[in-house]
């Protein structure tokens, strides 16, 4: 009896097998997707503080279907509803963040094929940065600086001033220095070129940030949550560099250390990066060798306006 209940299992369990279309493979494929970024949606944000909850009124609400207690089932129905339209608007600026990095995902591939022809400029543009970041660091000269990648930073460029300039160390030092007007926003580079200044940021509101980091840092760590940006960040208070990227913050960075982690996040192919970091070598003997006095007047100017 229970050999002849065995052998009927796996013949229904082969005929559903064989009945398996391309349709069906499809269908568990896109399932598959969905479930994946909807996991990841709840493991990295605060929406997993209330997965238990939900699942435990879901839980309610069968049991009620089951048990046929009507009161309870009607009631339950109808904050179901209501909840999922609260739980959209509720967690609409992390829906919208992950909405857009699923798009950013399968265009990435066809956006790098013309990151040959962008390579020196980016080059000079991590250069200047990462010099400048030195600078303002050693000066403990607070600085926010937002590297626009896929996802458009149109909206928060708007709350700013458009600057549109060839980008140097000394145009960003002066946009930061403590004294000027747009020193208290961010600035965001677009296109190789210092796009715009004093730009407002949407600040984190993620609760598990240590409460040593202040607004800069937390509006680094939002940008991030929201957009595929890379940012730089350099503390007023103890002058560490750090880097906000995909809702993380990472701390102590130095300028050659930054410049590693921009080549990386920047520019993506591994034999270029080894070009450019050669590149950056060469760049830094030569500066070295031809403009070490005009170096050292700067310094001291410097120290004068302090």
């Amino acid at each position: 009896m229970a050999a002849e209940w065995i052998k009927n299992g796996f013949a229904e369990l082969a005929d559903a097998v064989m009945s398996i279309g391309v349709v069906d493979i499809a269908d568990i494929l896109c399932l598959t997707v969905m479930f994946y970024y909807i996991f990841k949606f709840i493991r990295d944000r605060r929406a997993g503080k209330l997965t238990l909850g939900v699942l435990l009124f879901v839980a309610l609400l069968f049991t009620a279907e089951l048990t046929g207690m009507r009161a309870t089932r009607f009631i339950l129905t109808n904050v179901f509803q209501i909840g999922i339209i609260t739980l959209v608007i509720l967690f609409q600026p992390e829906l919208r963040s992950a909405l857009e990095k699923m798009g950013n995902q399968p265009i990435r591939s066809l956006r790098s094929l013309g990151d040959r022809q962008a390579e020196p400029q980016t080059l000079y543009v991590i250069d200047a940065v990462c010099e400048a970041a030195g600078e303002l660091s050693d000066a403990k000269t607070g600085a926010l600086i937002v590297f626009e990648r896929e996802t458009k930073l149109g909206d928060l460029i708007l709350t700013g001033t458009v600057v549109n300039a060839d980008i140097s160390p000394f145009l960003i030092r002066n946009i930061f220095f403590n004294k000027a007007p747009l020193h208290d926003g961010a600035v965001i580079i677009r296109g190789g070129r210092l796009y715009a200044a004093g730009c407002l940021l949407p600040l984190s509101t993620n609760a598990d940030i240590i409460k040593d980091l202040g607004t800069r840092h937390r509006a680094a760590i939002g940008m991030s949550e929201n957009s595929d940006a890379v940012i730089v960040v350099v503390s007023e208070e103890s002058g560490i560099i750090s880097v906000a990227r995909e809702g993380v913050l990472r701390r102590m960075y130095t300028p050659e250390t930054l410049k590693s982690e921009l080549v990386s996040q920047l520019i993506k192919s591994d034999e270029r990066q080894s070009r450019v970091r050669t590149m950056f070598g060469k760049n830094k003997k030569n500066r070295a060798a031809k403009n070490a006095p005009a170096e050292k007047s700067e310094d001291r100017e410097g120290g004068g306006d302090e």
